[in-house]
């Protein structure tokens, strides 16, 4: 049979074009079930014995799941558990069509034998093709068709040998329209989640169910509850303009339809800008800095006196939109205030929250809501199967994300605050495996510390320099709090520059051989874990009086140049000083000020003239040799306004990054210079060994591979040759490249200059180089600290100082505590990495071979800056060959063979079976080698590898 649709198209030139296309039906496709005798098959894919263990269906049964099912619950159909599906072409097309990744992991099951997924093609099937009707939309057209072909299916099997007995077709959905209709036509149908908990060989199956919204199963009616936040670069354009405006989000405590957002203006004035309902609300959270667009003078409203508490339970549309209308009908005959509503989100102010668990009252569920003690806080959507436990228990939660589609953010359990001994376990391990000190400050090492209320004195005052005028600011990473360095910059009646880099005076709280001194000297450096950190000094100093927060009178050690224009410095000097920060700004908030041109305030000023000098600095820098290598850097916090688990693992650098770097650099080389010449027997030092020629065999051949040719006689040819590495048709080739340049690197030190004649930093290269500008997390920066003071006159020396030996000593525990703290970190990201697979279900991802082994290829997955290795097991088959030749090793299996930046696809999942060591797991799925199964050897990938220690 021949069917054929007619319509036309206009052209891009603006003509009409006729399109005729022919839609031919069959009666000879079969069902792909080995119980059916009519269908003429070499080969049943649906088994005979069609039985899963489940409390709904007893009997023998084969599934059919609509669009929505798989687009939500690709996780569950992953499972071994799930068998004998039929995946009629109705929904593969639309799967296709509205998720490529989705429609990449179904094709994938279809292709497991051992699954059983059948594709039916019931779009060319004579028996159940149907056509659109008039008026009929074609989401209704496409469940009418899933409808039909289960119907079909249904009496097939039925006519089919008495062996099909007991054999039915189970439709499963979530639109309740469809059920309803299903159930009208005698089909037998069930929810997915219904189902699903119904499996009596599998419960642990229902974790893995994708959250419904606002407890809604119907995943048609889930509507969108929000706008889309818009990306950085519109927000910044939009302020740029002056189309949006920034500001901090202040929440209400009595109404959770209502918040300001406070915009700061010129000098101490700030203009309040009213949100009233959740759609203007759009997921910012209490404290967050966020674009806000102000809404027509028509739409302004004042400022509601409803007390409206969110009691977290399930509203429909009719009740919120009562609320919302509550708000105005109160605030009619008010007066008017600007009002507006939030289009992005700039920098989320979270933090782990207290508070108490609402546990869900359907029986079984892991979902509940989490009520923040704080009412300006919304309540968090958490997974935990622990609710019986928890209740009545104070917990920890920390804030994951908000979709759009959820009326709730999700979150995750932090920890028990109330139960006796519980303890973040998996920390503690992650802990001590790393020998990282991380106990409580003894009452000796606080005892040293200042007595509170502080503040600095006039005799502080006279022997320090006061650069409180200064238009000082800094710029971090969002949430930082142990603000190390600030920065100012103005222009000289000379007309020269003067830049200053101001770094916290750590070396004034700490004295040399008190307590405290000694805790800091054994810890060497804070720890930065995920969502931890391990301070090497106490709160007290790191986040408040040696921490440079805007707005407070904060000591520093300011190290100042006068430059020209084209970044020479003329002069240099050190001082001790008192400054005052005039902002604390992000890397994002400081870029926006500099590309703002209605900006022209002073910091604004300061800003522009540091990113001009920096620009300057940086292509000097490079001209002399300096390296720009690559490492995948990897975040765990959800960006809720991309909603893009892409934008969540990579980090995206501005040029307020480069400018930051820049003046920390040249502080750093200005220090060494300064205490090499006044010390030479006993600087604190940091150098970047040269790598050996061998280190770079991998590198070299790997190029080579792809007629790319590197030379390593020097950083500066190293580097030369990085940049013009290219090859067509393969843009991520230079990025693998610089990735496994970073791999050849030798590990940087610490060192006392009276014990190694070899200063020179390779990456840098610089000449000399060591570290200042890090005193609240870096001990050796305390060391330098004191040497610079002593050479300036501004403090007194000690005899542990001046000796070689104990400062080589002293060198040689920090290079340790860097190098566990730095392999703590990473551990820390491993284990918060199956935190994110386990709640990301499996996912196959494409990745390149960055080494082949032995009987393994190390793959990289550059979505998640994770790294794995994919082990093959040929069981009877011929093993794995690894072949070296000139152009690097390869690795043959069965009849493929893989080589460096070979691209392949793999699935990555989470085995949790063992809850003490879980591990991310990869499996290759592209190529396909025959014959060979993938087994479950104690790999831990780890994202962000470290570099070689040699």
């Amino acid at each position: 049979m021949l069917k054929s649709k007619t319509f036309v198209k206009k052209t891009r030139s603006g003509g009409v074009m006729k399109i005729v296309r022919e839609h031919y039906l069959r009666d000879d496709i079969w069902c792909g079930s080995e119980v059916c005798t009519e269908c003429k098959q070499e080969s049943a894919v649906l088994q005979r014995d069609a039985c899963i263990e489940s409390n709904l269906c007893t009997y023998p049964h084969y599934l059919i799941p609509d669009t929505n099912v798989v687009l939500h619950q690709i996780d569950v159909l992953e499972d071994p558990v799930i068998r004998n599906v039929i995946i009629l072409q109705t929904v593969l097309q639309e799967v296709r069509h509205r998720s490529a990744p989705v429609y990449k992991r179904l094709k994938d099951i279809i292709h497991e034998k051992e699954k059983h997924f059948y594709t039916f093609t019931n779009e060319h099937h004579r028996e159940t093709f149907i056509e659109r009707e008039p008026g009929e939309s074609a989401n209704d057209r496409n469940d009418r068709a899933i409808r039909v072909a289960t119907k079909w299916y249904s009496q097939h099997l039925k006519t089919s040998e008495s062996d099909a007995e007991g054999l039915k077709v189970v439709l499963l959905t979530n639109d309740q329209g469809n059920t309803q209709k299903a159930e009208e036509s005698s089909l037998l149908v069930y929810k997915c989640e219904e189902y699903i908990k119904s499996l009596i060989a599998n419960p642990e199956l229902v974790d893995r169910l994708a959250l419904s919204s606002d407890d809604k199963n119907e995943i048609t009616s889930s509507k969108v509850l929000f706008p889309e936040h818009l990306p950085l670069s519109r927000i910044q354009a939009g302020i740029k303009s002056g189309s949006f405006l920034q500001g901090s989000f202040r929440a209400s405590r009595d109404n959770y339809l209502e918040a300001t957002v406070f915009v700061q203006g010129e000098g101490e004035d700030g203009t309040e800008v009213l949100i009233q309902g959740l759609q203007n609300l759009n997921r910012a959270v209490h404290q967050d800095v966020v674009a806000v667009q102000l809404l027509p003078r028509n739409q302004w409203v004042a400022p509601s006196a409803v007390v409206l508490q969110d009691e977290g339970t399930a509203k429909d549309d009719d009740a919120e939109e009562e609320e919302e209308k509550a708000l105005r009908i109160s605030a009619a005959e008010a007066a008017r205030k600007p009002t507006g509503k939030i289009v992005g989100i700039i920098k989320r102010s979270w933090r782990p929250y207290c508070g108490m668990l609402n546990a869900s009252q359907i029986k079984e569920s892991t979902r509940h809501l989490f009520t923040p003690a704080d009412r300006r806080i919304p309540r968090i959507r958490i997974e935990t199967r622990q609710s019986s436990t928890l209740a009545g228990q104070r917990i920890m939660v920390a804030i994951d994300g908000w979709p759009k589609h959820s009326r709730y953010p999700n979150g995750h359990f932090v920890r028990s605050l109330g139960s006796a001994g519980e303890k973040d376990t998996e920390q503690q391990v992650l802990l001590l495996e790393h020998d990282v000190p991380h106990q409580d400050f003894s009452q000796a090492v606080l005892s040293f510390l200042p007595k509170m209320p502080w503040a600095i004195t006039p005799e502080d005052m006279v022997k320090r320099e006061d650069l409180r005028h200064l238009t000082v600011c800094s710029v971090d990473p969002p949430g930082c709090t142990d603000i190390d360095d600030a920065l100012h910059c103005r222009e000289l009646d000379n007309g020269n520059l003067e830049v200053g880099v101001h770094i916290a005076d750590v070396s004034h709280f700490i004295r040399p051989g008190n307590a405290m001194d000694k805790e800091a000297a054994n810890r060497g450096t804070t720890v930065y874990l995920c969502g931890k950190r391990i301070d090497m000094v106490p709160e007290l100093l790191s986040s408040n009086l040696c921490s440079l927060r805007s707005n407070v009178e904060r000591m520093a050690f300011s190290c100042i140049w006068e430059m020209n224009d084209k970044a020479e410095i003329i002069k240099t000097r050190f001082t001790k000083s008192v400054i005052n920060s005039k902002a604390s700004l992000t890397y994002a908030e400081a870029q926006m000020r500099i590309d703002d041109t209605t900006m022209n305030d002073d910091i604004t000023q300061s800003l522009r003239g540091l990113n001009k000098l920096a620009k300057i600095l940086k292509r000097q820098r490079i001209e002399k040799g300096a390296l720009t290598l690559s490492s995948l850097e990897v975040r765990f916090h959800i960006d809720s306004e991309t909603h893009d688990p892409i934008d969540l693992q990579t980090k995206e650098l501005m040029e307020t990054n480069s400018m930051v770097e820049e003046f920390m650099l040249l502080a750093n080389i200005s220090v060494a210079q300064k205490i090499y010449d006044e010390f030479p027997d006993c600087a604190m030092l940091r150098k970047h060994p040269a790598p050996p020629p061998s280190n770079y065999d991998i590198l070299l051949k790997a190029a080579k591979s792809k007629n790319v040719e590197i030379h390593t006689d020097s950083a500066k040819a190293l580097a030369d040759s990085l940049d013009g590495a290219k090859v067509d048709g393969f843009p991520y080739f230079n990025t693998l490249l610089r990735i496994l340049a970073t791999r050849c690197m030798m590990q940087a030190v610490y060192f006392c200059s009276g014990m190694d004649s070899d200063f020179h930093h390779y990456g840098l290269a610089s000449p000399i180089y060591t570290h200042f500008t890090s005193p609240i997390r870096r001990y050796a920066d305390i060391i330098v600290h004191r040497l610079l003071a002593v050479a300036i006159g501004a403090d007194s020396t000690y005899p542990d100082l001046m000796d070689k030996h104990k400062q080589s000593a002293l060198a040689n525990n920090l290079n340790y505590r860097h190098k566990m703290s730095q392999y703590a970190q990473r551990a820390s990201v491993a284990f918060h990495t199956q935190l994110f697979f386990k709640s990301r279900g499996i996912l196959n991802e494409a990745g390149y071979v960055l080494f082949v082994r032995k009987n393994a290829i190390i793959v990289l997955i550059p979505k998640f800056g994770l790294e794995g290795t994919v082990f093959f097991d040929t069981k009877d088959k011929a093993a794995p060959n690894l072949v070296f030749d000139e152009e690097g090793p390869t690795l043959k299996v069965e009849q493929h063979t893989f080589c460096i930046f070979d691209k392949v696809k793999v699935t990555i999942s989470l085995d949790a079976s063992n809850i003490q060591h879980q591990k991310i797991r990869m499996a290759l799925i592209d190529p396909v080698i025959p014959g060979v199964s993938v087994p479950a050897p104690d790999d831990e990938p780890q994202a962000k590898k470290p570099k070689l220690d040699r």
